[in-house]
């Protein structure tokens, strides 16, 4: 069996396992000879439960053998990102206090994907609390990017992306709050969708006990092909059951059929959060494929918004909405700190404490300008159909684990940049609920990957992931890092 067979698209490699030309033990089993082989320098896969999974897939095979299909991902063996509940295996979110977890019952999503016919096979490394564009923790350790294991594969989903990217696995699924989908898949060369807020339940993917929504996160697929986007979302988007009394979702479906088609808006950097002339340079030339095959560009074009005001009022309200995972001990910190910012403040430490203590009554405020933005947003996309900008101000960076995060610095254009100032790229469209998709750009100089972010109307998944899947027939597709044949 080719290796290469590995890095099929999880759509083609389920319609070669429904025509029989593999079946699904003999991918399982090209998956598993390959974590065996890989995994041990990338450390992207730190759970799996190998018989349960090699007794689906003989299930799978023996229903195709009697003419039955049980989904559009019938026998395709997968992974899941560490936090999400999948009965037996460990939800521990990187916490030495939960190591011993084991998960009851399956979270939404994971059912969801074994209902359409998937293996759910093994589990991928996050950062402690998913808090983190790198991938470590004190169960697991560090998982390492593909391309350069010396460089960090994003996170908090930086398994998940590491194991697509290695060809370890068929289909990925994270979450994202703070980027946590769309900065593993830039750093790895993969494709990431993050859902408008609110369309993919995320029952089960919580700390133990935990069932509230949190506001800002969602969950969304990871994967190697833009196609895989759209499928993954039609097998988790809805509604739960209590709510799927009341709604059922229905994204409307682009009617593009060509790149001219499209008017696109793109934005290289910011004064707020300064972006890198090597991942900017990608971006760039997408934009000028996009020009030379008739698509409408602007490089001017933006939303009526003020960029260093967004920023703040998105760690304002990210962190409001993490603020629940804190201890006493750590609240506590956070509210004498909080005492002693002044209103000029703009270091990311002094707004993480503040919005990790903030009054209700301030979070409602912050939420109005919130409010006051997305609106902005949508009256931008009356003009727009989509915004091309980067997920991240540089590329994968390498490993830094000393300190705190906003003391570790990444190198922008030869100056030292917090790593947290990045988090703009995350919130500035994050906050307001848009959903976005990271599609492979190119390579920098020094040969990693850089992603696009393409941001669309709230309810337009269909349409950001549309332009990804003509980019990828037309532009680039995902490219295999080197060393994984």
């Amino acid at each position: 069996m080719p290796h290469s067979t590995a890095f099929q698209s999880a759509k083609n490699l389920a319609s070669a396992l429904r025509r029989g030309k593999i079946s699904s033990r003999e991918l399982l089993d090209l998956y598993l000879a390959r974590i065996e082989k890989y995994n041990p320098k990338l450390n992207a896969i730190i759970a799996m439960d190998v018989e349960g999974a090699r007794k689906r897939a003989r299930q799978a095979d023996a229903a195709l053998k009697k003419g039955t299909v049980w989904g559009p991902l019938h026998g395709l063996p997968m992974t899941i990102k560490e936090s999400f509940n999948v009965a037996g295996m460990p939800t521990t979110w990187g916490l030495p206090e939960y190591k011993e977890h084991r998960a009851e019952r399956n979270a939404l999503a994971v059912q969801r994907y074994i209902d359409a016919g998937a293996i759910v096979f093994g589990k991928t490394n996050v950062p402690t609390l998913l808090a983190d564009w790198q991938t470590f923790n004190e169960i697991y350790g560090t998982t390492n990017n593909p391309w350069d294991v010396t460089r960090v594969p994003g996170g908090s989903s930086g398994g998940s992306a590491a194991a697509l990217a290695a060809g370890l696995t068929g289909l990925e699924t994270g979450s994202d709050i703070g980027a946590s989908i769309r900065d593993p898949a830039h750093y790895c060369g993969v494709y990431g969708h993050k859902p408008t807020y609110g369309i993919c339940a995320t029952n089960g993917q919580a700390l133990p006990g935990k069932v509230s929504t949190q506001d800002i996160a969602v969950i969304g697929p990871l994967a190697r092909s833009a196609d895989d986007l759209e499928l993954a979302l039609k097998v988790i988007g809805g509604p739960d059951a209590i709510d799927g009394r009341g709604w059922q979702l229905t994204l409307p479906a682009s009617k593009k059929k060509s790149l001219r088609e499209f008017k696109v808006a793109v934005m290289l950097t910011a004064d707020t959060a300064d972006v890198d002339a090597s991942v900017q340079d990608r971006i760039q030339a997408v934009a000028d494929f996009l020009a030379k095959n008739k698509a409408k560009v602007s490089d001017t074009a933006r939303p009526d918004i003020d960029t260093a005001q967004a920023h703040r009022v998105f760690i304002q309200l990210v962190r409001a909405a993490t603020s629940g995972r804190q201890t006493d001990e750590v609240f506590a910190r956070h509210l004498a700190a909080a005492r002693e910012v002044k209103p000029e403040d703009t270091r990311y430490q002094s707004w993480m404490a503040t919005g990790n203590t903030m009054f209700h009554r301030d979070w409602l405020a912050w939420n109005e300008q919130r409010q006051q933005m997305r609106l902005k947003w949508d009256a931008f996309f009356q003009d727009y159909d989509l915004l091309l900008c980067p997920a991240g101000a540089t590329a994968a960076f390498p490993h830094n684990q000393k300190g705190e995060r906003w003391e570790r610095m990444i190198d922008v254009n030869g100056k030292p940049q917090p790593s947290t100032t990045q988090m703009f790229w995350a919130g500035y469209m994050g906050m307001a609920s848009l959903p976005s998709t990271v599609a492979p750009a190119g390579l920098t100089s020094e040969g990693l990957p850089v992603g696009v972010q393409i941001v669309g109307p709230q309810y337009g998944d269909l349409e950001c992931i549309r332009l990804a899947q003509l980019l990828e027939k037309e532009y680039q597709g995902f490219v295999p890092p080197a060393g994984y044949d």
